[in-house]
């Protein structure tokens, strides 16, 4: 009766490819990730995404990031490696390599 382009599993891979790391969470070790992630909270470790990397204004991480795209706002102590665009907004604080 109805025909849809997007199938249930679509939408579901869509809704949840978003990774939030909440305020007042703290992660040690390295995290993977194929979708986005937003880091709110603390994590000592280095992070790989395969997509867009968000650190909001009391995120930290202190370890090297690597992604596709990457907004900063809170603080980052390691290497930045993004393939296409960073951008250091509000009072963010990096203290590493950006390449």
């Amino acid at each position: 009766m109805f025909n849809s382009k997007f199938s249930l599993s679509t939408l579901e891979s869509t809704a949840a490819s978003t990774t939030i790391i909440g305020a007042g969470t703290t992660i040690n070790g390295d995290i993977k990730s194929e979708g986005d992630i937003r880091i709110d909270g603390t994590l000592t470790g280095n992070l790989f995404a395969k997509a867009k990397v968000f650190i909001g204004a009391e995120g930290v991480i202190q370890g090297n990031i690597s992604g596709l795209h990457a907004d900063v706002l809170g603080k980052v102590k390691g290497n930045i490696k993004i393939k296409e665009l960073l951008q250091l907004m509000g009072k963010s604080d990096v203290q590493g390599d950006i390449f």
